[in-house]
């Protein structure tokens, strides 16, 4: 793996990583590209590319702020395990729960887990939308996480159920949000959220910028805040 890559690239964000993490993120990369000769994970093959579009992609999610110490986060519609996987590799700290609608995706993430011998993160298969009414999971984590699964309103009420009072959600999307994020606004204040921040983010080593809306969920007598919300400037990455 090109490690000079990776090592500078997480710089960007601040992270540094060890030789036992590079080691890690080396054999999850080499265990889905032999097992997406079986099922489609990814499009993404070469090395660089895998790199940037997924590790450092998956890295951006620091620039939103520290997630707290052994948080409980879920990775909804993870597919191949970005970032939710990444992510514990870079914090072995966290609890992690993936979660996609894929039975033969889920089989795969549970077999890399155990390959790299990863502990505190499980793959569940599931639909969003019904294991978000599930008491076991219902406002049970500190931070949900989701790369571009759906438009912001529709992964909003995806993903705010599993988030409980105090907690974030993450919300990895393209580059022009601000329509789609209007549109949102009126979802996300019914589920106790509010938007707090949109991050620009720009990916080293490439021209790929995209953006993370952070949503905090509060306590029912909040969520008018979102309602009074004007337009977020984004926060470029200087």
């Amino acid at each position: 793996m090109n490690t000079d890559l990776l090592v500078k690239g997480a710089l960007e964000f601040g992270i540094e990583i060890n030789q036992e993490q590079i080691k890690l993120l080396a054999k999850y990369k080499d265990f889905l590209l032999d097992w997406n000769e079986k099922i489609n994970l990814t499009a993404i093959k070469e090395e660089d590319d895998f790199i940037i579009k997924h590790f450092l992609d998956s890295f951006s999610i620091f620039k939103c702020g520290n997630l707290p110490v052994g948080a409980k986060l879920i990775d909804v519609g993870t597919g191949a395990g970005f970032p939710g996987i990444p992510l514990k590799i870079l914090r072995p700290d966290l609890d992690v729960l993936l979660l996609d609608s894929l039975n033969k995706r889920v089989k795969f993430l549970n077999n890399a887990a155990d390959e790299i011998g990863l502990t505190g993160i499980t793959a569940v298969h599931g639909r969003a939308e019904e294991l978000g009414r599930n008491a076991l999971y219902k406002g049970k984590f500190d931070v949900c996480v989701s790369r571009a699964v759906a438009e912001m309103k529709t992964l909003s009420e995806y993903c705010l159920p599993f988030v409980k009072q105090g907690g974030c959600f993450y919300a990895m999307k393209g580059r022009e949000i601000d329509d789609e994020l209007n549109r949102a606004k009126p979802a996300i204040a019914a589920l106790n959220g509010s938007v707090i921040d949109v991050k620009e983010i720009n990916l080293p080593f490439s021209d790929i910028n995209h953006t993370i809306i952070v949503v905090k969920k509060f306590a029912k007598h909040r969520q008018n805040i979102s309602q009074k919300q004007t337009t977020f400037h984004k926060n470029k990455k200087k």
